[in-house]
């Protein structure tokens, strides 16, 4: 796994109680990241994450927040800020799912899978940005999904799939807008995760995404030498390509 050193570094993953979120977090702590552990309803596992997190760089903390609401975001960012420091390092990678044929999701479901991967997103780069661009450093990593780029229709999980299209033209609009603030904005777009709960029937190359599959593209965004790459969008899939379902 690729190495990078984030001691000195504040970073602050959404929805990382469990899951992919989680390996994030504390694989930036293990670098010397003082980590954030966000969650919405999970607080016992968010405690549990954050104590590991503290045994690797001896600082971190948990904070509750509905990324969908601007003052829960401004909250959270406070709270970050009073007990690490401004954030340095921002992941957005809390979303919500909905499998089902889109004639059969319900408004609020709709919403709320829109505004979980979306929105959050936005909310949270925009409360980040002015301390980065002051500090003339900020790393933000967006999470998408492999294959919105390739163009193909997929009725079911339809608003997932359309939001996180909107976070891939998100991260390379801010990408562009940040170009000359030290900041960059990147995405990771995984098919198919180890940890995932439900499984296609191939696996391409025969196996899924794993963990550190994830980590090595997170890390090689981090470091402070890839300062030039920014607005890309890397696809974790072995390789699949997608049918229309």
């Amino acid at each position: 796994m690729l190495t990078t050193d984030l001691s000195d570094r504040v970073a602050l993953v959404t929805g990382s109680s469990q899951g992919v979120g989680r390996e994030f977090a504390l694989s930036m702590a293990e670098a010397g990241a003082s980590v954030a552990v966000h969650y919405y309803s999970s607080d016992e596992e968010a405690r549990a994450t954050a104590a590991v997190a503290r045994e690797e760089s001896g600082s971190a903390m948990t904070v509750q927040a509905d990324v969908t609401d601007p003052d829960d975001v401004d909250e959270m960012f406070e709270a970050v800020e009073s007990t690490l420091g401004e954030v340095d390092v921002l992941v957005n990678n809390v979303g919500d799912f909905a499998p089902e044929h889109w004639e059969d999701i319900s408004f609020e479901t709709w919403n709320r899978v829109m505004d979980t991967n979306f929105t959050g997103t936005y909310l949270c780069s925009k409360r980040a940005l002015p301390a980065m661009r002051e500090s003339e450093f900020g790393r933000i990593v967006n999470v998408g999904y492999a294959g919105t780029e390739k163009a193909l229709v997929y009725p079911k999980n339809f608003p997932y799939l359309v939001a996180k299209t909107g976070v891939i033209m998100f991260t390379r609009m801010l990408a562009n807008d940040t170009r000359d603030d030290g900041i960059t904005v990147n995405c990771i777009s995984p098919y198919v995760v180890e940890t995932s709960d439900e499984f296609p029937a191939e696996a391409p190359r025969g196996r899924w995404a794993s963990l550190d599959d994830l980590r090595q593209v997170l890390f090689f965004f981090l470091d402070s030498d890839s300062g030039y790459v920014s607005g890309e969008n890397v696809e974790v899939d072995g390789g699949w390509i997608p049918e229309a379902l």
